[in-house]
């Protein structure tokens, strides 16, 4: 492993700035890695919902990652929107060379904050392989229901789901709870053998939470990058995403972003 934490990003960029590959960069470059990307497709998109989406080429995505693995190495992938069966097929055959290693994080991104459709059915299913490669799958409850061919998981068959998903996937799960009603967000993760940990917070309501997921996401693998452990990861990468939310700027008027810099002091004011 190099001095610092060298991510790779495969995932879709969001030209509103909230989520994708542009909270990404956000995300590591604060945890203290470095990030790098692999654009899967580039959206239309804003704070009141994704206006339209061009797919990358397989091939193209594949070069991005192979030409950075290739000379400043990886020591962590995430992965986020795919945009096609025949994209997520491709990425999977890249990641079976020995140029990634196992610490991959998967973000099943299947539906926008806005509602949008950003994966159907073929390419759902093309998550399976994705997943089996994985150190870890960070599904909401609607992605996990998706996964488990439901429409939809009742709170109490929520963790006998996901044990049985992790087991078929040969994974872990993190599911997120923040779809779920009540006062306090539960997050659990979950092996073929139950519960392996949760963490519950008091939720924080408000409307300016678009990229909650690739943000956990990224700081997930970010910490994988740098070498904690699964748990101890996933607990810094929550805190991040609670302290992105509490410092979100207000923009836009729909599902706005969330503030990745923390209200950190910009580098003219240091200059000053």
């Amino acid at each position: 492993m190099s001095g610092i934490a060298r991510v790779l990003i495969v995932a879709g960029s969001d030209s509103g700035g909230g989520a994708g590959i542009q909270s990404d960069i956000k995300t590591v470059t604060m945890l203290g890695g470095h990030a790098m990307t692999a654009i899967t497709a580039v959206t239309a998109q804003n704070t009141l919902g994704v206006e339209a989406v061009y797919r990358m080429e397989p091939e193209a995505i594949v070069r991005q990652m192979s030409c950075v693995a290739e000379d400043i190495g990886v020591d962590a992938v995430k992965i986020g929107m795919l945009g096609s069966a025949a994209i997520a097929d491709a990425i999977a055959d890249e990641l079976r060379t020995d140029l990634y290693g196992t610490a991959i994080v998967l973000d099943p991104v299947m539906i926008a904050s806005s509602g949008a459709v950003l994966a159907d059915e073929r390419t759902v299913a093309a998550m399976e392989r994705l997943a089996r490669m994985s150190a870890v799958v960070t599904p909401n409850l609607p992605e996990l229901a998706v996964l488990c061919g439901r429409e939809r998981l009742d709170p109490a068959e929520v963790e006998d789901a996901a044990r049985d998903l992790a087991a078929r996937f040969g994974t872990s799960l993190l599911v997120k709870g923040g779809h779920a009603e009540g006062a306090t967000v539960v997050d659990r993760l979950i092996d073929a053998d139950g519960v392996v940990a949760r963490w519950a917070n008091p939720r924080i309501d408000t409307r300016h939470s678009h990229g909650t997921g690739c943000t956990l996401s990224s700081g997930i693998a970010t910490g994988l990058a740098a070498g904690l452990p699964l748990t101890h990861a996933i607990g810094r990468a929550i805190d991040y995403v609670r302290a992105s939310l509490a410092a979100a700027p207000g923009l836009g008027s729909g599902h706005g972003p969330m503030g990745h810099a923390l209200g950190q002091v910009t580098f003219d004011r240091c200059r000053g």
